[in-house]
């Protein structure tokens, strides 16, 4: 069977953000106009996320040459969740190539709940992306590592290398997730079951739940989205965390599935890669621009941040950010 794999990665760039006036100004309109929706709901399956102050919200954007613009509340710590996701699964891509990742974990959108059983079941037993929690699990197992710790060790390095600090995990949310994770658990047995989860299914669940502890801030997310968008190289720290590759398929399947069940909606309105986490975190990648995230704690009923989709498709659209966007050859016009 003739598969398709990805063609020799030039150094492309999409252009720049526009100065820092224009981002700064941008991003402070955004920030006074949706501060005051209160539409949606703070996460309160997991208890620990019930006591999210639902007035936060901050906005960061970080360029790929290292430009940073935040406002409100960025430097406020939460548990990264779903966000960690797209690393973890940069992570793996790394390791495994793309012929692998694409067979093992798939990129295919399931347009169901992220924690659908249906979708695993419909699929005989295979996870269709890596941002569904089934996928999640598969992709947290197949970490470089003999043991739980050694995956551990391997995911808080990763993920630290991309927000380019050390992350540690918060142990009040990790033990609220811990106790209420009996879905996950499941799912991974599930997998386990069809032969799919070759790593301990329990262990895999405890991993992925400590990985969605990690602490960070809107900055952080900033940043590891800017990493994304520079081919892997962090803006801050220099340093290579994945190849370019790689990030063309993180980011592709971002756009696949990154708002689950409204990825579509997403890309339709912001044109941007993204992936967003119950505890109000957003992040969206424009490719060799850089990286923007947002936080809010309020939630849609697709468990995405509003205030975080307002400010996003505000910015996208006032930062010329839309990937899909065109103009006219002047010759044309």
């Amino acid at each position: 069977m003739t598969t398709i794999g990805p063609d020799h990665v030039s150094d492309i760039s999409t252009g720049t953000l526009p100065g820092r006036a224009r981002v700064t100004d941008a991003m402070a309109e955004a920030h006074q106009l949706f501060a005051g929706v209160d539409d949606g709901n703070v996460a309160d399956y997991i208890p620990a996320l019930a006591t999210a102050d639902p007035a936060l919200f901050g906005l960061s954007v970080v360029a790929t040459n290292g430009d940073s613009h935040d406002v409100g509340d960025t430097g406020h710590p939460f548990s990264i969740q779903s966000i960690s996701k797209a690393f973890v699964f940069a992570l793996v891509a790394q390791e495994l190539g793309h012929e692998q990742v694409l067979r093992r974990i798939g990129v295919d959108s399931t347009g169901l709940p992220f924690d659908s059983v249906m979708a695993l079941e419909l699929n005989g037993g295979a996870p269709m992306n890596p941002l569904v929690n089934a996928g999640a699990l598969l992709t947290t197992s197949l970490v470089p590592g003999v043991t739980a710790e050694a995956k551990w060790d391997r995911i808080v390095d990763g993920l630290s290398a991309f927000a380019g600090r050390r992350l540690v995990v918060d142990d009040e949310v990790y033990a609220s997730e811990a106790a209420n994770n009996e879905r996950n658990g499941a799912m991974a047995l599930l997998l386990r079951s069809y032969g799919v989860l070759k790593h301990d299914a329990r262990e895999t669940t405890d991993i992925y739940t400590r990985q969605c502890s990690l602490l960070v801030t809107a900055h952080d997310l900033a940043v590891m989205a800017a990493t994304l968008a520079d081919g892997g190289v962090n803006p801050f720290t220099h340093e290579r965390v994945v190849d370019a590759t790689v990030c063309r398929d993180v980011l592709a399947a971002l756009a696949a599935a990154g708002l689950y069940e409204r990825s579509g909606l997403w890309l339709a309105t912001i044109g941007l890669p993204g992936k967003s986490g119950v505890s109000g975190g957003i992040i969206t990648v424009a490719p060799g621009k850089g990286g923007l995230a947002t936080f809010s704690p309020r939630l849609d009923a697709a468990g995405n941040s509003v205030r975080g989709q307002l400010a996003t498709k505000h910015l996208s659209n006032a930062l010329g950010m839309n990937i899909f966007a065109s103009a006219p050859h002047p010759d044309h016009d």
